[in-house]
């Protein structure tokens, strides 16, 4: 069944706003996405029924907000297929995710000289923290490369997983919407005796995630980019990883016992839980679960492939060869995001006026300097599409990048 865009829009207050005086058009979801009434009135109605501290007391309102914090982290287990509501650790974002499984993980496991394997089209949080381990303990950064067309490039794939530890991949560019085969990597990482980090940060909102079948040992992922609030992301890990490896940060709510002489850690998951978690946020991202998975994941997917083709139809048929869309042209190999040059005017440019047209992209390098080298550009303007745009956005989009002549070219 074809989502029915008028209602889910009609979901989602911010889209009635205008910008400039026009109807918004926003299409910059990979950043962040927008929140449907379910999620904002779950957030609401913490605060204003049952807002109390958790794990910690007995009264009425503390047991229901350990219960609702509780109820949610079984939604988001049953949502990516979890084998048990224990293996969901509840972060920040995914960039804390991922720097936890560096600072836990890694500093317990790594030696000098020990591979750790990313590839070029990562988001700066799966680098940066690798990078920080590569200046304390000396571990080894290796790249996978990626082709002309934006897709992975695993003619040396054995060689570089050769005597590696880890290999970290984005399921999903949240530059060049590559859609990468994680299943077939992870096990290429375990046939060489590595373990798999995913970061499905472009993957979870987008697309059925189901983490027994991509088989990795970590996953992480943030809420905000899947109709959940700010504040709150996910890590998923495989139960022996967890209880093997050391606390992240030290404090109330992760320990068992504490004396002068040491302490003891309170059990997975809220071993990696100091402190008060972000309770009204994890409620939050329970109720966007609960939203996604009332409209079906495999029909947000179907939904954007759709647009992901008229899309690139759209702009390559008006523009042709002035526009350069990056990564997979297959509209089934890639997301929903599009970063695009157009007619050489830089990117901040073109988003300036695009916005003067009610249509919101980002500009500039999106958090992957390293890929931006690979594609000789320093930045690209990006459009990212979701379950609430519709054609007319990206007619939209066509017809205000012609906007764009009358200024700079």
């Amino acid at each position: 069944m074809a989502l029915n865009t008028a209602s889910i829009r009609a979901d989602f207050p911010i889209l009635c706003r205008r910008v400039h005086g026009k109807p918004m058009v926003y299409l910059d979801s990979a950043a962040t996405s927008h929140k449907p009434r379910p999620v904002i009135d779950a957030v609401t109605h913490y605060y204003e029924q049952i807002n109390s501290n958790v794990h910690r007391g007995s009264y009425q309102l503390a047991v229901e907000s350990t219960d609702a914090l509780e109820e949610a982290r079984k939604k988001v287990a049953n949502f990516i297929g979890a084998g048990s509501d224990a293996e969901v650790v509840f972060a920040k974002n995914a960039t804390e995710a991922i720097n936890l499984v560096a600072r836990t993980w890694g500093c317990a496991n790594l030696s000098p000289g020990d591979p750790v394997v990313i590839t070029e089209l990562e988001h700066h949080a799966n680098i940066v923290p690798w990078h920080m381990l590569a200046q304390e303990n000396g571990i080894n950064l290796r790249w996978i490369p990626i082709d002309t067309n934006g897709h992975l490039d695993l003619t040396n794939l054995d060689r570089l997983l050769d005597g590696a530890k880890l290999l970290s991949v984005a399921a999903v560019s949240n530059v060049l919407g590559t859609i990468n085969p994680v299943a077939q990597l992870t096990e290429a990482a375990h046939d060489a005796g590595a373990l798999m980090l995913v970061d499905a940060s472009q993957h979870t909102p987008h697309l059925p995630t189901d983490v027994q079948e991509m088989g990795a040992d970590f996953v992480a992922f943030t809420g905000h980019k899947m109709c959940g609030p700010t504040g709150i992301g996910v890590l998923w890990a495989k139960m022996e990883l967890l209880e093997a490896i050391p606390p992240f940060l030290g404090g109330g709510e992760m320990i068992l016992n504490v004396t002068k002489e040491g302490f003891s850690t309170a059990d997975v998951p809220w071993k990696f839980e100091a402190g008060t978690p972000p309770i009204a946020e994890a409620v939050g991202l329970g109720a966007a679960v609960d939203y996604l998975t009332g409209l079906g994941m495999k029909q947000v997917r179907s939904h954007e492939l759709s647009l992901v083709s008229y899309a690139l139809n759209t702009l390559k048929e008006r523009y042709g060869n002035h526009i350069t869309i990056h990564g997979p042209q297959e509209p089934a190999e890639r997301g929903g995001v599009l970063s695009f040059d157009y007619k050489g005017i830089h990117p901040h440019d073109v988003a300036q006026v695009l916005d003067r047209a009610g249509v919101c992209v980002r500009a500039g390098h999106h958090c992957a300097k390293p890929l931006m080298r690979v594609l000789g550009c320093g930045a690209t303007s990006r459009a990212s599409l979701y379950l609430y745009n519709n054609e007319s956005d990206i007619d939209a989009l066509a017809d205000a990048l012609a906007d764009a002549d009358a200024f700079f070219v």
